[in-house]
C-alpha cells in the first residue's frame, strides 16, 4: 500500500465557514467544504445524474444537487435524499500551515 500524496488546495483564509472550492486533482474534480462542523472533500459531481455539486447548495454539512435535489453528508459521503442512491466518494483532507490539501486514491 502507498502513501498517500497530498496536494495543496487553498489557504484556509480564502475558504470561510460555509463556502466551498472546486479544483482539479489526478484528473477528478473536487469539492472542498468548510462546515461548523470542519473541512471535507468530496467529488464534485453528483452520483445521480453527473452534475456539477458545486453548483447547488451547501448548508451545514448537507450538499444539495441543484438539478435534481439529491442530497449528501459531506462528511462521509453518504446519501441524505433522492433521488441519488450511491454515495460520494470522500477524500483525505489535511491542513498544513495554514493551508489546505487533499489526497486522492490512485
Amino acid at each position: 500500500m502507498s502513501a498517500q500524496r497530498f496536494e495543496t488546495v487553498v489557504p484556509l483564509a480564502e475558504l470561510p465557514v460555509g463556502r466551498m472550492k472546486t479544483c482539479i486533482l489526478g484528473g477528478r474534480e473536487i469539492l472542498v467544504c468548510h462546515t461548523p462542523a470542519g473541512l471535507f472533500a468530496v467529488d464534485n459531481v453528483c452520483t445521480h445524474a453527473y452534475s456539477r455539486l458545486s453548483e447547488g447548495r451547501l448548508r451545514g454539512t448537507r450538499l444539495s444537487c441543484a438539478l435534481h435535489g439529491a442530497s449528501f453528508d459531506v462528511r462521509d459521503g453518504r446519501v441524505l435524499g433522492a433521488p441519488a442512491e450511491r454515495p460520494l466518494a470522500v477524500h483525505a483532507l489535511r491542513l498544513t500551515a495554514g493551508i489546505l490539501e487533499v489526497a486522492i486514491e490512485p
